[in-house]
């Protein structure tokens, strides 16, 4: 082992965290990095962004956050945008955007964020979000795309079961469960519906366009209509051609 690993290692033996090894480094010696990954993922329901949220996670050692998660979190810890948060929960009204933004630049101005980096999960929704958040001084390295047809979205979330034992989601076609007890009990959502999918598919596409607008120059769109594996390693090549050396991996 070289002098400079242990230096680099985790609790849980993971390698060069926060490091990079350039094109033309000395020796193959790895050098500190510039800084930790930023990305935002976006895409339809259906699309696969969970699967591969969990992967990017893996794979780059950044938090992954979700809206959900980080409104809850504000909440329960009772900070001043979770407490203006839980006032329009409370009412059954819609969290505006000047609060969301709120929560979400105060949980991405946290320690394990400025270390580790992050991933921003179907956020921003809107235009008018993307906008707030340049305004507020948030950017990415790189926005991720899923792409995937309408009609294969429509199949996947039409298909889709839930076991309300174990809270597992089975499809109906791609990949039913091979036990019959949980067969039987298996649920449907009332929203998994091609009415109800098709409804939020249009609510999507009213904003996906304008929001990639924003992020032009960092775009990468990919396949999202392959095997996840597939997914996954195009996801890795075209962060390594975004950021290049600042491409970080944790083993």
């Amino acid at each position: 082992m070289g002098p400079c690993s242990s230096k680099y290692k985790s609790e849980k033996g993971a390698a060069y965290r926060h490091q990079f090894v350039p094109a033309s480094g000395v020796g193959g010696m790895p050098v500190v990095r510039q800084g930790p990954l930023k990305i935002i993922i976006a895409g339809a329901p259906a699309s696969g962004k969970g699967t591969q949220c969990e992967n990017i996670r893996e794979r780059y050692g950044v938090v992954h956050l979700s809206t959900g998660d980080m409104l809850r979190a504000a909440v329960a810890a009772q900070t001043d945008v979770g407490k203006q948060a839980k006032e329009y929960m409370d009412s059954g009204m819609l969290v505006p955007d000047e609060v969301i933004i709120g929560v979400v630049k105060e949980r991405l101005d946290r320690p394990d964020c400025k270390k580790d980096g992050w991933l921003l999960d179907g956020f921003p929704r809107t235009p008018a979000q993307a906008d707030a958040l340049a305004e507020a001084g948030i950017k990415a390295d790189c926005f991720i795309f899923l792409n995937v047809s309408d009609s294969i979205l429509v199949e996947r979330v039409v298909g889709r079961r839930t076991d309300p034992v174990t809270g597992k989601i089975y499809h109906m076609t791609f990949s039913p469960p091979k036990d019959e007890e949980i067969l039987a009990r298996l649920e449907h959502r009332s929203d998994d519906t091609e009415e109800k999918v098709k409804v939020r598919l249009e609510q999507f596409h009213a904003n996906i366009g304008a929001i990639k607008g924003n992020y032009a120059d960092m775009t990468i769109e990919v396949d999202g209509s392959k095997k996840p594996s597939e997914i996954a390693a195009n996801i890795e090549s075209e962060i390594k051609k975004m950021v290049g050396d600042r491409a970080v991996y944790v083993n």
